[in-house]
Parts: structure tokens; C-alpha cells; sequence
């Protein structure tokens, strides 16, 4: 019996795989390096990814903004990913999707959904009904028989997390990898990195010059405020207290502000920003690729951000943090302890705007 998942001479013989995964930005930074390292293992195989678009809809309003999904600038940069279906957040996109993999005759495919695996497990087993399908399960309730029998469309289950052991999201990550083919990564190969292209650096210098931030006295600070649902958000209110704070304290009296804001924000955050008059104090939002704003991290001296994809970008670009957190998801604190300051809400259901500004300067 093979000790892997993916049987080691069906890897071997096989020409290609594909991976299903719903992605987020924080996902993807831990996960690059371990399908850089999994397409290093297998040099003969090419690597698709199936980017599912968890936010499907009918609503054609929606699909200008899910369509440039910052995500896939990112996956498409790769070039351990041969092919990369990111079509997928319209119902009829995601089944010309469907007919498109399916024509690519899958040897293997491997479900990383752990949201719904069941719709996943069927998926896969759609997608490759004569191949190898192996992906996610949670326990069945009473009043769920039906996902169990999607689940019996897997030949083989993939326990998302063991009972014990696991401290941070890596350590998740490296579990499923070192069950589906025993790939092994140590603490410096999981640490989380991006290749930035070149034009995009030059694109941030630009946009410094025009900010008057370059060349500049002080220090470049960006303050992320934002995050997917309002639970991990900071209030404007107190990204303002913060900014008047520390342009009012020895060190950075000279510094200049970013104020990170995903496009949807820009808005609100003008009217309550601009509305301030902070000097040295802008608006950035990546709105025209996802390269934008790694290569503004770091240029930045500090970064200040609520637990989403930009703490983590962060320790990526070696630019100290100060990431704001609830305590309810431990395993996603930053992975580089000696830059990254962790502030926790005080309390357990405390949502991230429960942090003080008081706590932030403490920790400066």
C-alpha cells in the first residue's frame, strides 16, 4: 500500500494534475511555496490550479469587480502553474470551465477546498470521472446524507487538520502536501516570499514621487485598515488617532502615511481621511494589478494592519509589522516572529476594533 496518497508510480507516469482551492490573498502567501516545491518534486509534471470563485453569482453588476480579482494577477505571475482557470464567478463561466477541464482528461486531481468539500468532491469527480480524485471531508450530520454521498465520489479522503500539533497555518499547509506525495519543506522554505516584476517596482517609485514621498525626511508608514468582513476591520477614526499620534512623537514627527484601501472602500475613505486634512497622508488602493502593492510594502519603513493578506505580505517583503488581531484565529499570525508585533483584542469575542490606538503606540 503506498504510504502517500497520490501513489508514487501513478505520480510518476502521470503528465499533468490539477488542484481545486477556493483562494484568498493570506491563503496563497503560505500556500506559493509549497506548490513551488510540490512542481519542483515532480519536474515532469505540469501543475494547473482551478481558482474557485467562492462568490459566484448571476448578478452581471458583480463581474467587473470579481473578474479582476487581484488573486489572479498573482497565480498567473507563477510559472510553476501551467495553466490557471480563474473563470469562474459566473455561473455560465464556470461551466464552460467545467467542459474545459474536463477535456484535459485528469489523471489526478486534488480537492484543497475545506469550505463546503462536499460540492468539491463533486466537482473533482465531474471534472475527472476517470481519474484519481482525492480531496477534503467533515463530519456528516444527521440531516446531511447528502454529503455523504458526495463524498463517495472520492477515491481517496484528505483530513484537513490533525487532532494536535499544528500552530500556524503552514504547519496545515505542510500537513496536506506531506500526505499527497510526502513532500517535506523546513521553517525557512515555508517562509512566505513574492516575486515582484521589475516594472512594478518602477511603478512605486513613480507613485512615491508624485505623493512628494521620494525623496523624502522621515519614515514611510502604511496603515491597513481593511479586511473581507467588519470583524477584522479598524475603525477610520482610529486610523486618524493613530496618524496624529505618531506624527506628534519623537522618531515620527517627519513620517509620511499610506492609507491602504481595497477599491470598494476608496469612497468612504476619502470622505473620512481627506476630510482630516493629516499632513504627509495618502490614499493608495491597488487598483490596476495586484504587483501594486508588494512593491509599495517594500519601500515602506512599517506597516500597521488588521489580519488579512497584508500583514502577511508583509513578512514577505522583510518591512517590520504591527498586525492587529482578534484571538480567535491564532494560526494565522504572522510566520516571521523576530518583525512582526501581534496586538490581540482584549477580549475573546472581541471584534478587532476593540484595539485601542493607546496599544498601537505602546507597542511602537
Amino acid at each position: 500500500m503506498s504510504s502517500t496518497l497520490i501513489p508514487a508510480d501513478l505520480l510518476k507516469r502521470s503528465d499533468k494534475i490539477l488542484f481545486i482551492a477556493h483562494l484568498a490573498l493570506g491563503d496563497f502567501t503560505y500556500l506559493q511555496s509549497f506548490f513551488k516545491a510540490f512542481a519542483a518534486q515532480n519536474p515532469h509534471l505540469k501543475v494547473h490550479l482551478w481558482v474557485d470563485e467562492v462568490r459566484r453569482t448571476a448578478d452581471t453588476a458583480q463581474w467587473p469587480h470579481l473578474k479582476k480579482y487581484s488573486l489572479y494577477d498573482w497565480v498567473g505571475a507563477c510559472p510553476f502553474f501551467t495553466k490557471v482557470y480563474d473563470r469562474t464567478y459566473s455561473p455560465a463561466l464556470y461551466r464552460e470551465s467545467i467542459e474545459e477541464a474536463r477535456r484535459e482528461d485528469y489523471p489526478i486531481v486534488v480537492s484543497l477546498a475545506t469550505l463546503r468539500p462536499h460540492l468539491y468532491a463533486s466537482l473533482a469527480r465531474e471534472i475527472a470521472p476517470r481519474g484519481l480524485v482525492i480531496g477534503m471531508t467533515k463530519k456528516v450530520g444527521l440531516l446531511q446524507p447528502h454529503h455523504l454521498l458526495a463524498y463517495r465520489k472520492l477515491d481517496t479522503a484528505m483530513p484537513a487538520y490533525r487532532a494536535e500539533g499544528e500552530h500556524h497555518i503552514s504547519d496545515v499547509y505542510a500537513h496536506w502536501f506531506r500526505q499527497l506525495s510526502g513532500l517535506e519543506l523546513s521553517a525557512q522554505e515555508r517562509f512566505p516570499f513574492v516575486d515582484i516584476p521589475q516594472n512594478w517596482r518602477q511603478d512605486a517609485e513613480r507613485t512615491l514621487q508624485a505623493w512628494s514621498f521620494s525623496p523624502r525626511a522621515g519614515k514611510l508608514v502604511l496603515i491597513n485598515p481593511y479586511a473581507k468582513t467588519k470583524k477584522r476591520c479598524w475603525p477610520l477614526g482610529h486610523v486618524v488617532e493613530l496618524i496624529r499620534a505618531m506624527q506628534a512623537t519623537e522618531g515620527w514627527r517627519d513620517a509620511c502615511f499610506v492609507v491602504n484601501a481595497v477599491p470598494q472602500e476608496l469612497a468612504e475613505a476619502r470622505a473620512v481621511i481627506g476630510g482630516h486634512a493629516l499632513p504627509r497622508t495618502v490614499l493608495f488602493s491597488a487598483e490596476d494589478n495586484f504587483f501594486q502593492l508588494p512593491a509599495l510594502l517594500e519601500r515602506c519603513d512599517l506597516i500597521v494592519s488588521v489580519e488579512t493578506a497584508v500583514m502577511h505580505l508583509a513578512n514577505a517583503v522583510h518591512v517590520p509589522v504591527v498586525a492587529l488581531m482578534r484571538q480567535k484565529n491564532p494560526e494565522w499570525v504572522p510566520l516571521d516572529h523576530a518583525n512582526s508585533t501581534v496586538i490581540t483584542a482584549p477580549g475573546r469575542r472581541d471584534w478587532v476594533k476593540a484595539i485601542a490606538v493607546e496599544q498601537v503606540m505602546k507597542a511602537l
